[in-house]
């Protein structure tokens, strides 16, 4: 391979190492999926996903939030109220998120046939 080329295989991997440490993992993106459908509170959106504790999902809102994907609102009523939306920026993770359903889709067929 040459020098060029390594540079460029090596600059893409790191876009995707990026990509997967801002929304991948088992949480995140089903905590961006329930803040998607309405959930804006801690409780509504930690019902909405099984088996999530809530240090984890504290955890995840964080990180969600300094990745720029999030807002956190404290709206001033008593008692005070946190709630959670999705940013623009974070509609733009549709541009990624499909392409990766339909190859899911795809990809648990073949596994499913295969077996």
């Amino acid at each position: 391979m040459k020098a060029n080329e390594t540079k460029r295989f090596q600059d893409k991997i790191r876009a995707i190492q990026d990509t997967m440490f801002v929304i991948g993992g088992k949480w995140k993106i089903p905590v961006i999926l329930s803040i998607y459908v309405g959930n804006k509170r801690f409780n509504d959106i930690a019902a909405s996903i099984p088996n999530i504790t809530n240090r984890v999902l504290s955890k995840e809102l964080k990180h969600l939030e300094e990745n720029l994907l999030i807002t956190r609102t404290v709206v001033d009523d008593y008692p005070v109220r946190i709630e959670y939306a999705l940013t623009d920026y974070c509609l733009t993770i549709d541009m990624i998120a499909k392409p990766m359903e339909e190859w899911g889709k795809r990809h648990k067929k073949m596994i499913s046939r295969k077996r």
